[in-house]
């Protein structure tokens, strides 16, 4: 078959298109770049010697194409994840089109078509418990045993575990989705964020004094639990603290809409409207409540913004 669409992200932009003749090639979805992701990187690094680093990742996720009905939400949008790979040593980032053309390779076809037809590996570094190949008929050793024929090594690393569980694109996705951000952010190594457009919302924080960035276009992108929490709001090149509400507002009469908008702390007169923005989530504060009425809503909002400041500030 001819090649797959492959695109190759560089650290160096006049050098998108080249591979080099001595590659390490390491392989994952890499959802979230977490730090199990950079322990892999890191010993990638290690191995590599002379050699550059190729991450190969996929996009759509894999179970997307699989069962879609079951795709997960995603921690990390696809450039994001491209940037953190190069961040956490990757030299080059290969990125290919998972589609149900893609899937139904045979392990031998992925080795032949991807691994040494198009990125010429001369290493490969994965999990142990990597799979590969229509219906994940390819495994570790079946990869070993291509590598003898077709002259690359394959080096498989036990996955990083933390208070005995695997630490897993899986595990922070449920930590977040139950409102832990503090535990997520520790297995990432940093805030778990959303990227979106800044939206047309209801105003009402404009009205009562707490004019707030409403983020849409989140399609796919793990969204936290309904709360209160403190973090950074992110616009171009500022980035400021701010306090972040998730939910629909039930101390409002009327039904409405879940929505994820973020309160810039202490300033005033930004025009963020149709502007790309960046929500990270430091703490959680609070559940969402309905209180009774404006005045003590105002009274806490208060005080979260006075803990958010608090605590951004550390």
């Amino acid at each position: 078959m001819g090649k797959l669409n492959l695109f190759l992200y560089s650290r160096q932009r006049n050098n998108s298109e080249r591979i080099s003749a001595m590659t390490l090639v390491v392989i994952g979805v890499f959802d979230g770049v977490h730090r199990g992701h950079q322990e892999i990187l890191n010993r990638a690094k290690e191995l590599a010697g002379g050699e550059k680093i190729i991450a190969l990742t996929f996009d759509p996720h894999p179970t997307t194409v699989f069962a879609p009905e079951r795709a997960p939400s995603l921690l990390t949008t696809l450039a994001d994840r491209v940037e953190l790979l190069k961040i956490h040593n990757a030299d080059q980032v290969a990125v290919i089109k998972f589609t149900k053309e893609f899937a139904a390779l045979s392990p031998q076809d992925f080795v032949k078509n991807v691994l040494v037809g198009q990125l010429e590996a001369t290493k490969v570094v994965v999990g142990k418990d990597f799979t590969y190949g229509f219906k994940a008929a390819g495994n570790i050793e079946t990869l070993t045993e291509s590598g003898k024929e077709l002259g690359f090594e394959v080096i498989a690393l036990d996955l990083m575990v933390e208070d005995d569980h695997k630490i897993s694109s899986t595990k922070i996705r449920t930590y977040l989705i139950e409102g832990k951000v503090e535990v997520a952010r520790e297995l990432l190594s940093r805030p778990h964020r959303l990227d979106g457009v800044v939206v047309h919302g209801e105003k009402r924080g404009r009205e009562i004094g707490y004019p707030t960035a409403n983020l849409g276009e989140l399609e796919g992108q793990t969204i936290p639990a309904d709360g209160i929490y403190a973090g950074w709001l992110t616009v171009g090149i500022d980035r400021w603290p701010a306090a972040i509400s998730i939910g629909t507002n039930p101390t409002f009469e009327g039904a409405r809409a879940r929505q994820v908008e973020a309160y810039a702390l202490d300033q005033v007169g930004l025009e963020l409207y149709e502007k790309k923005a960046t929500i990270e989530f430091g703490w959680r504060l609070r559940d969402t409540l309905k209180f009774d009425g404006l005045d003590p809503l105002l009274e806490q909002m208060a005080k979260d913004c006075a803990r958010a400041r608090e605590l951004t500030q550390l």
